[in-house]
């Protein structure tokens, strides 16, 4: 369905993330979404499919940041390596977390806690998953550009993508400050990346 920037669409919106955020898409209710924002049934599916539709709607713009930076990432990654032969650590997902996630936290808070029942109920499983994956595309790159990478199993790095997931994402599903995400952030930042570092042989 496509963006719609009305001013209808957008009291849809937000009746429908205070209606998800307190109930979670499983328990949610369209009409009391429509209550809410003072739609009748037939207005409201004006704006949207269904239910399911609703929430994409409403999550699909974070999924789409991440999934974006994370190509942008790997992307930047192999060229400076393979076309520059550029070996300098460059960003993290920390960064992506002070610059993408953070700003948002509403935005993923809701498609970390309330996504049960859809596609996104795995959302941070999927995405260490994907992590893990883009990775092992990197790691032979920098083998033949003479960097010193360990070697490691496709469990050990699920292992350690997972934690450092967990720990990047742990103030988003509990909703800490703006100010104490970014200074959990400095920690996480601070333990990670020297490891990450040593295992890619920077």
């Amino acid at each position: 369905m496509p963006r719609d920037k009305s001013a209808s669409h957008i009291r849809v919106m937000a009746a429908a993330s205070e209606e998800f955020l307190e109930y979670g898409f499983e328990k949610a209710s369209m009409r009391r979404v429509g209550e809410r924002c003072g739609f009748t049934a037939a207005g409201l599916y004006r704006h949207c499919r269904d239910k399911e539709d609703l929430f994409y709607q409403l999550v699909a713009p974070a999924v789409e940041r991440i999934n974006a930076w994370m190509d942008a990432h790997l992307t930047k990654y192999l060229a400076a390596v393979q076309e520059k032969g550029n070996l300098q650590w460059q960003d993290s997902w920390v960064d992506m977390m002070r610059e993408i996630v953070y700003p948002h936290m509403d935005d993923y808070h809701l498609l970390l806690t309330c996504s049960s029942g859809t596609k996104y109920e795995n959302f941070l499983h999927d995405l260490t998953q994907t992590a893990q994956e883009q990775t092992f595309q990197y790691l032979p790159v920098l083998r033949e550009k003479g960097l010193a990478v360990r070697a490691i199993s496709p469990t050990e790095m699920h292992l350690l993508f997972s934690a450092y997931v967990t720990a990047l994402f742990e103030p988003v599903i509990h909703r800490y400050t703006l100010e104490e995400s970014m200074r959990c952030l400095e920690t996480v930042e601070a333990f990670f990346l020297p490891g990450w570092k040593a295992l890619f042989g920077f």
